[in-house]
């Protein structure tokens, strides 16, 4: 299904709510109700000639609403499909931040080889999604989206308390002591440092010794990600089994923080373009009129797939024609797709706080620049696969020890914001390449 006929749907879904909501004080409410399941009805015949899971969760998304609305007590009985959903989600968290993290470092141990192009690739690679990620809080916490939700009375034991913890408890805390208690206790931080730290180690010994264990890592991420494919298949039935419970508890109020949500992410992402992206391409004296006619394709690419990687050929392509040579790409374009995600890491800065806005637990500057140091390194290695960042995204929520119900709320617009952060991942790393080259003169 292409995504103008998605986009489409979507539209004429607000279009019948709102008419609907109109029309509340002036029709009987039983009536309203028919209407409201007739169209609904209708919405999943659509979809049952179709094989788009985009479209189910939104169906689902829908329908579970629907059903909180006007049968608040099955919604009420739904929630066990929902955190089933999420227990198979959490299983995925640790195998394939191991995997990525330690693939992407010691699958790259060429850097030592191609010598200055690596530490300034990783230099600029860290700076921008550093930047993006403060762009992310920042906006959040101006916007507020979150702000005003009220969770179900029954989510509110999901909130486990934590003690108060001085810096050198929070230094203590980031290294791990077990990795087995590590990955038990969902521990994001520690099973990044233990992964990096391994990722390193490999990256030091001999091909002969490194070769068999970087293809269980590739294998084992390869595996991580279709088993994340296969758990998402469970995902139109995880969402509105949660948006029932939710709207069964909260009302309909809920999904205008959500829109507040997207609002705030493309708002976001248009900054990060103007005041990052746009400065470090004037300053590298990037041609911008052939830059945007040439990633044109690409990032179209991006925006219909939501995976970066499917538009990584045409990328390439894209800078060959704008004259970088081909070795700079071939290190830089593939490096950056695992350390240069500008969009997700924005993306999950402002998701994460938003989940604390909504579950009404403040978090302390310290709190949300550690969570910032989290996500800068759990977000590398995640581009491949559509809604990878919702396992990250997961890990980091459970580590802060956050409530997990918004990020239901999430997936249910996440193909809106995965459109839009996918494509300024691919437009990043098309201009990182430009500016390495341009770093080691070859343009």
């Amino acid at each position: 299904m292409s995504q103008r006929k998605i986009l489409w749907v979507i539209s004429g879904l607000l279009f019948i709510m709102a008419l609907l909501h109109l029309w509340e004080t002036y029709l009987p409410a039983e009536v309203l109700m028919v209407a409201r399941w007739l169209g609904i009805l209708s919405i999943i015949y659509y979809g049952l000639t179709r094989r788009s899971l985009t479209l189910w969760i939104l169906i689902a998304m829908v329908v579970g609403a629907a059903i909180g609305y006007d049968f608040p007590q099955v919604g009420q009985n739904l929630q066990v499909l929902s955190k089933i959903f999420l227990k198979l989600i959490k299983t995925v968290i640790a195998p394939l931040l191991f995997g990525t993290l330690v693939l992407g470092i010691a699958g790259h141990a060429d850097i030592r080889q191609v010598g200055r192009m690596g530490w300034k690739s990783l230099l600029y690679f860290e700076v921008v999604t550093t930047i993006a990620l403060f762009i992310g809080l920042v906006a959040i916490n101006l916007s507020k989206a979150g702000v005003g939700m009220q969770p179900p009375p029954e989510m509110k034991e999901d909130i486990l308390p934590s003690a108060s913890q001085g810096w050198s408890d929070i230094i203590l805390h980031i290294f791990p002591e077990n990795i087995t208690k590590s990955i038990s206790e969902g521990q994001v931080l520690q099973i990044v440092v233990f992964s990096i730290l391994f990722g390193i180690a490999l990256a030091m010994i001999n091909e002969k010794q490194r070769r068999p264990m970087l293809e269980f890592c590739e294998s084992l991420s390869e595996v991580m990600f279709k088993f994340t494919s296969i758990i998402m298949y469970f995902a139109p039935i995880g969402v509105g089994a949660a948006m029932a419970y939710t709207v069964s508890h909260m009302g309909l109020e809920a999904l205008v923080n959500l829109f507040k949500l997207l609002a705030t992410l493309y708002v976001a992402l248009i900054i990060f373009i103007l005041i990052v992206l746009l400065p470090v391409a004037l300053i590298t004296r990037l041609p911008i009129r052939r830059f945007i006619s040439a990633i044109a394709e690409p990032v179209s690419i991006a925006f219909a797939t939501t995976s970066s990687e499917s538009a990584l050929p045409k990328a390439m392509e894209a800078m060959e024609t704008l004259g970088v040579p081909r070795k700079t790409i071939a290190f830089v374009m593939p490096t950056g797709y695992s350390f240069n995600l500008d969009g997700t890491t924005l993306y999950l800065s402002l998701a994460s706080i938003f989940v604390a806005q909504a579950a009404g637990i403040p978090l302390s500057i310290g709190e949300q620049l550690l969570m910032v140091f989290t996500l800068m390194l759990t977000s590398k290695g995640v581009a491949g696969v559509p809604r990878a960042s919702l396992i990250i995204l997961l890990g980091t929520v459970a580590s802060f020890k956050l409530p997990v119900w918004p990020i239901f709320l999430i997936l249910g617009i996440d193909e809106l914001m995965d459109m839009a952060r996918t494509s300024v991942n691919v437009i990043g790393n098309c201009l990182a390449t430009w500016v390495i080259a341009r770093w080691e003169g070859e343009v």
